[in-house]
């Protein structure tokens, strides 16, 4: 039996037989599914999270941005530090971290300690969908690494149609706590399924948090990208985050058809993600540029349908979609400008993201609190997507500015 070439540890030694690396992109990918879950679920009982902590809706919507400010100070924080520091042994403390943070939530006594959770919760986030992505290419051939990152995304993705809608059915019958009882428990199983599965990988050794910092945020091209994913894709999260009340009181649904639509812009996700990778063959920057152009008629339709019930569901099905192709779509996109800031560029991503995360969220419960209705963030997430598709125009002319194809091959 031989090993894979990339299977082979800096002293010669093999780290894992060839048929293990299946089992090892697994765990990592079960860990992608615990964040995607945790993430998400907490858009689907918000009602009932606002409830249990005696506050309004829109000010429940905080936790999300708080959340996604962990995730935003967390990536270049872990990256700097960790980028020398094994890597297996990194991965199993970010998701210890996670288990413990999520449990702290379910515990939370009041509105205060849960966003103070809920940001340190988001601290492990992007450092380990970054992490994951470099282990899971390390342990395969060359041309088929993309294969291997984006089976480690696809967990997130499936956590969307599998993961969420079981934990907003679980929250609203057993109560939102639960939801985070929940949350610990998948990222203890992580914990245990790394250990058991993925190899020893070890940190570069010749890394330098400071080296890659200089070169990663010394480039234009990664900040106009990141620009893109922090503010065209704020517009999903503008709609997602109040999903709920806007079918039970916009749409006149009943609150048990909630998951229905969670599961909708799940399966929007995966359909989205595996899109992606068929138009990233055709044209990274035509596909991005064709999501946030499709991105903006989506929002504007979503606002018309959804006073009319089930009319939203299909709405809400492909608004995922066209954020998912965004969102693998730009991690390509980053990881062709980051040059050799390999981890910095493999999570700022994920930073990024959830920036838009963070500011979508903020936006729409302002619209909300301004008394403009539960469809209105749909109206803020269409500007959010005219800005974002305006930034990728600048890249692309920035790229042809200095001579580079504004569609890299």
């Amino acid at each position: 039996m031989t090993s894979s070439p990339t299977t082979t540890s800096t002293e010669g030694r093999p780290e894992v037989s060839h048929h293990r690396p299946a089992l090892a992109i697994l765990a990592l990918a079960v860990g992608g599914f615990t964040i995607g879950t945790t993430e998400f679920m907490t858009m689907g009982v918000l009602p009932e999270i606002a409830h249990g902590v005696d506050v309004s809706v829109p000010d429940a919507g905080h936790v999300i941005s708080a959340y996604a400010l962990g995730v935003v100070v967390g990536v270049p924080i872990l990256a700097f530090f960790g980028a020398a520091l094994p890597r297996r042994a990194m991965l199993v403390g970010l998701m210890a971290a996670y288990a413990a943070f999520n449990l702290l939530s379910a515990a939370a006594p009041g509105y205060e300690v849960l966003a103070v959770a809920r940001f340190l919760d988001g601290l492990p986030h992007g450092a380990y969908f970054g992490v994951a992505s470099l282990v899971a290419a390390s342990l395969v051939v060359p041309e088929r690494r993309g294969r291997a990152v984006a089976s480690v995304m696809l967990g997130l993705s499936v956590a969307n149609v599998v993961g969420v809608p079981l934990a907003t059915f679980l929250g609203q019958q057993v109560g939102w706590r639960t939801t985070y009882l929940l949350g610990g428990l998948l990222a203890l199983v992580t914990v245990a399924m790394v250990l058991a599965a993925v190899p020893s990988v070890p940190g570069d050794s010749e890394a330098s948090g400071r080296k890659e910092a200089r070169e990663f945020f010394g480039s234009v091209q990664v900040w106009l990208t990141m620009a893109v994913g922090a503010v065209g894709f704020g517009g999903m999260f503008a709609v997602y985050s109040y999903i709920a009340k806007t079918v039970t009181v916009v749409g006149g649904l009943e609150r048990g058809t909630v998951p229905f639509f969670v599961l909708a812009l799940g399966l929007g996700m995966v359909v989205g993600t595996w899109l992606a990778g068929e138009l990233a063959a055709w044209s990274v920057y035509r596909s991005l540029l064709l999501s946030g152009v499709t991105g903006i008629v989506l929002m504007l339709v979503y606002y018309a349908a959804a006073p009319h019930g089930w009319l939203l569901l299909p709405v809400a099905f492909l608004v995922t979609a066209t954020g998912s192709v965004l969102v693998v779509n730009l991690q390509l996109r980053l990881m062709d400008v980051a040059g050799d800031a390999v981890t910095l560029g493999a999570a700022m991503n994920h930073a990024a993201l959830n920036i838009a995360n963070a500011l979508g969220a903020w936006l729409g419960g302002l619209v909300i609190a301004g008394g403009h209705g539960y469809r209105s963030p749909a109206l803020v997430g269409a500007g959010l997507a005219a800005v974002g598709t305006a930034i990728l125009v600048v890249s692309a002319v920035v790229h042809r500015r200095q001579g580079v194809a504004a569609a890299p091959a």
